[in-house]
């Protein structure tokens, strides 16, 4: 599964490389089916780019990859506004 998230990572790299930023693969996880990528660049302080790994990355992965079950960035919390106590 990693070599085929890899292939559609380069696929779409360059429409994200033009706007100022890049996607680099943490994990994948092909028992859960959750890939981890890291947007860096121009993504990191856009507003749209949670858009961009949930509109884009992550329907572009569920739709060419068998097993895919949710895309992350390591730079976004998971349940984003939610209070975590510890």
């Amino acid at each position: 599964m990693r070599a085929k998230v890899e292939k559609v990572i380069e696929v779409i790299r360059p429409a994200i490389l033009a706007d100022g930023g890049d996607i680099i693969l943490h994990d994948v996880n092909e028992t859960t089916g959750v890939i981890t990528v890291e947007l860096t660049g121009s993504c990191v302080t856009c507003p749209l780019s949670t858009q961009t790994l949930k509109g884009g990355i992550e329907r572009i992965m569920l739709e060419r990859i068998p097993g895919v079950t949710e895309v992350v960035d390591v730079n976004i919390p998971i349940n984003e506004g939610t209070a975590v106590f510890l």
